[in-house]
């Protein structure tokens, strides 16, 4: 089981002041939960704080700085595309929220490539398979990377045409049909959804855009500094998001769902926490006040899933946290009838423009991430 330290033992094993603490855990460094014997004060995972104060005994050393970070997972990458600023999602200084009151995802994409008009997003003629959904979106995906041309040497104008494209053959993967309408309006169609199920489709790819530098947004990054194609750089993202600790959320979210549906949401959460496992769609190391993106979405979506409403009020019983985006998901998904798979789907497709963004701003920097690594226990003991 997982140790939680109270804020007094926090302070003390890293020697900072409450404002550092607090810092970290707004920047995800250090989980937080609510003290089961007293909501009102806060526990601090005691695995995080090890392993910040380890760092901090490294020193400050070249070697140990890039020792650090290869051991713990943390680059150190500049951007001026998103970031989470108390509380708010910001993308190049916009309010990701207010934002998705009006965007589409082509203007959302605009902002993000910083160009001066909305981006297209074309979908193909249909696959003559008919096949529709995460498979089909990696496999075409994976033939336009085979396809592409190196990113190196080209123009940013250039790299945004082929990045649409590619986006283009995500969302008509996923469904989207042909036509001039932004992507969420042809997606909806695809999936047999009203207009304001379109709406809801909408905000939702705003605001799963970007969000600062994450683990696929870092291996988009990694694949476009070597020169890959955009194409391929869309799919090291992809690939990336595919797993259980990244876009792989929406899909636990959906079997809580259904585990609450047959046991109970009391039930069900006690069995999940008895595990041991992080509740799915609760909190986020991010937003320790509340994920804003959900409360944007949720407001947009009439929620009458009774074994949602009864989930949230159990988790917040439990555990203290909120709903974040990917329980949102999850009520939008059931709630339209969409495909079960349609919160990975809808993360793909959003994400794609974040990726695309990321990708052109390394290309631009002109720069090659190397990773150091450390090599143990290689050699023969006699040399």
């Amino acid at each position: 089981m997982s140790e939680w330290l109270s804020r007094e033992e926090a302070l003390e094993r890293l020697q900072v002041r409450p404002q550092t603490l607090y810092a970290y855990v707004s920047r995800g460094r250090i989980g937080m939960r609510p003290d089961r014997a007293d909501p009102r004060r806060s526990e601090y995972r005691a695995d995080d704080i090890a392993a910040l104060a380890t760092r901090r005994a490294r020193g400050r050393s070249p070697s140990a700085i890039a020792e650090s970070a290869i051991a713990w997972g943390e680059p150190s990458i500049v951007t001026s595309i998103s970031t989470v600023w108390h509380g708010h999602l910001i993308y190049r200084g916009r309010d990701a929220v207010a934002l998705s009151d009006h965007a589409t995802l082509e203007e959302t994409a605009a902002l993000l490539w910083a160009l001066p008009e909305p981006v297209r997003f074309e979908a193909p003629a249909p696959d003559a398979s008919g096949q529709l959904g995460r498979a089909p979106a990696f496999a075409q995906l994976a033939l336009l990377a085979g396809q592409g041309r190196p990113s190196l040497g080209r123009s940013a104008a250039s790299l945004c045409t082929d990045a649409a494209r590619a986006i283009g053959v995500v969302a008509g993967a996923l469904g989207a049909s042909a036509g001039p309408d932004p992507v969420h309006r042809r997606l909806a169609r695809g999936w047999s959804v009203d207009d304001g199920g379109a709406e809801a489709i909408r905000r939702a790819l705003v605001l799963l855009a970007d969000h600062e530098l994450n683990a696929s947004t870092f291996a988009t990054r990694v694949a476009a500094s070597t020169g890959a194609s955009p194409a391929a750089c869309l799919l090291a993202g992809l690939a990336t998001l595919s797993g259980p600790r990244h876009g792989g959320a929406g899909e636990a979210v959906m079997q809580l769902a259904e585990d609450a549906a047959r046991h109970g949401a009391d039930a069900a959460i006690r069995r999940w926490l008895g595990h041991d496992r992080p509740l799915p769609g609760f909190g986020h190391q991010l937003y320790p006040e509340g994920d804003p993106r959900a409360t944007a979405l949720l407001a947009a979506i009439d929620n009458t899933d009774e074994t949602l409403r009864s989930l949230v009020a159990a988790a917040i019983a439990a555990t203290g946290a909120r709903p974040n985006i990917d329980f949102a998901l999850a009520v939008l998904t059931r709630g339209l009838g969409l495909p079960r798979d349609a919160p990975f789907q809808l993360f793909a497709l959003a994400r794609s423009v974040g990726w695309a963004s990321h990708m052109v701003e390394q290309i631009v920097s002109g720069s090659i991430i190397r990773p150091r690594g450390r090599y143990e226990g290689l050699l023969p003991s006699s040399v």
